[in-house]
Parts: structure tokens; sequence; C-alpha cells
């Protein structure tokens, strides 16, 4: 069984003293948008006695909400497996085949799991934000988030998601182009079960409407991590796109090409698909 360790101590701060750390609020919340899942896998050979500091890290650390689970490939290769396997694999072999390399290498990872009920602030995610930063510092080389579908090297994950100290829902979640009918493409996100809210779907996008329904989709990504709930039976009302755009709300989070239950923005007798 992977060992749970914990994060080896705090750095000395008076717990009723403390200087609060800087909010990550979620200005457009409305209750019932759904439950937040965090998961990163982060690969390395760990020392875990090092001293987690809530002021270095911006956060408050892991706990009952922010689950950690050690694993050393020696006695759970299947678990290695599991992440290090065709097809998903191969492509970071393909696209980060150095982030990849040091990842098939090292000994151990440390899973990295939250569900959080309906979140009012990004505050949770700041905090586990955090808790993987340490656990670069405690040996960690790389990070996979198979929800957003991306091997991070430990300098990305600095550089790109530590260092702002701010929200960066863009940098969290991935609009996919894959093939459609017709010659046509279908634009879809992952990720956003990260904020308890579902991901988007465009099928039948042409030529002339890729830009404008890729400008779509941000938008609904930043609206919805910040806590928007887009009804189902919402109208499109956007600039650069046809009128008649409604939002329809399906699917499950069993569903492999979402993990989350999605929002699909049709039009009528395909429009879009100039």
């Amino acid at each position: 069984m992977p060992d749970k360790p914990n994060a080896g101590g705090s750095d000395g701060e008076n717990p009723r003293g403390i200087t609060p750390l800087k909010p990550w609020p979620r200005p457009h919340h409305k209750p019932g948008g759904g439950d937040a899942l965090l998961f990163f896998a982060v690969f390395g050979e760990f020392d875990l006695s090092k001293p987690f500091s809530r002021s270095m890290y911006r956060s408050e650390g892991p706990g009952e909400w922010l689950g950690l689970s050690h694993v050393k490939r020696t006695d759970s290769p299947e678990v290695f497996t599991g992440y290090q396997s065709p097809p998903m694999w191969d492509l970071f072999v393909r696209d980060a085949p150095v982030t990849a390399a040091e990842a098939m290498r090292v000994p151990e990872l440390v899973a990295v799991r939250a569900e959080v009920p309906d979140p009012a602030t990004l505050d949770y995610f700041r905090d586990a934000i955090g808790v993987v930063t340490w656990l670069l510092d405690c040996g960690g080389v790389s990070i996979y988030d198979p929800q957003r579908l991306w091997l991070w090297s430990a300098d990305e994950w600095r550089d790109e998601i530590f260092e702002p100290g701010e929200p960066r829902p863009q940098e969290h979640t991935v609009i996919l182009v894959s093939e459609d009918d017709g010659g046509a493409s279908w634009l879809h996100t992952r990720g956003m079960r990260q904020y308890g809210r579902p991901d988007l779907s465009v099928h039948g996008v042409g030529p002339k409407h890729i830009d404008a329904v890729t400008q779509m989709i941000e938008r609904f990504i930043e609206t919805q991590a910040y806590g928007g709930v887009v009804a189902s039976g919402q109208e499109v009302h956007m600039r650069g796109l046809p009128p008649g755009g409604v939002c329809r709300l399906g699917g499950n989070t069993d569903d492999p090409d979402f993990n989350n239950v999605h929002i699909a923005v049709e039009w009528a007798n395909n429009v879009i698909g100039e």
C-alpha cells in the first residue's frame, strides 16, 4: 500500500497570530455549480521530512481535504504503468521528451488529490499549488495532470503556475481540436472539473468561425473558473458568431473525452460549419 506522508512540519508560525494568506476570490460564484476535483501525480525521489512553510508556499498545506499518497515503483509498479502508458504517454514522449524521460527514470511518485464541495473561493487551488511546489522542493522532477492532459517540468510549474501567485484558469485547462465530419473541427476542453464546472464542446466548426469559437470557449473557461454557472438552454450572443447558439448540459464524469460533464454549444443547421 502507498505511504501517506504528512507535510513534514510547519515553519513555526503562531496559528493565533499568523498573517493571512492572499485570498483567491471567486467573484462570480453561484451555489450549485458542482464539486471541484484536483489530482496531480508528482514524479521524483522524495525527502518528505522537509518542513512545509506556509508563507514560502503561500498555502495552508495538506490536510484531511487534500490527501497525499507516496508510491514507490518497486512496491507498486502497476501504478506507474497506469500513468506512463500509451497512448497518452506517447504524446508526452513526443512533445516533452526530456521531461517524460526524467519521469520514467525516477523511483517514486506522490499523488495529490482533493475533492472540494462547490467551493466559494479558489483558495483550495492556491493551497494545492503550494503543496505541489513543496513536493518539487522535496525531490520532485515533474507533474502529471491527467485532467488537463499535460506533463509539467519542475521549471514550467514554478514559472507558469506558482510564481504568478494568482489564479490562471487558462493554464489549467486545454482546448483540444479534433477532426470532425465533413472536414470541420470539434473544439473541446479538459480541466474544468478542477473548478467544479462543465467542460465545453462545439462540433462542426468551420475555418471561418474557429477563431471566434475559441474566444467564446476561453470566455466560458474564465467565467466558470471564477464561479459562474452556465445554465442549460442559455443562448450565446457574441460578436463574430451567428445568432442561435444554445448551451446544452449533458454527459457524465465517466465520459473519457472529458472525465466530466460538459456543455455542448449548438447551432441549428450547423451555421458555424463555414
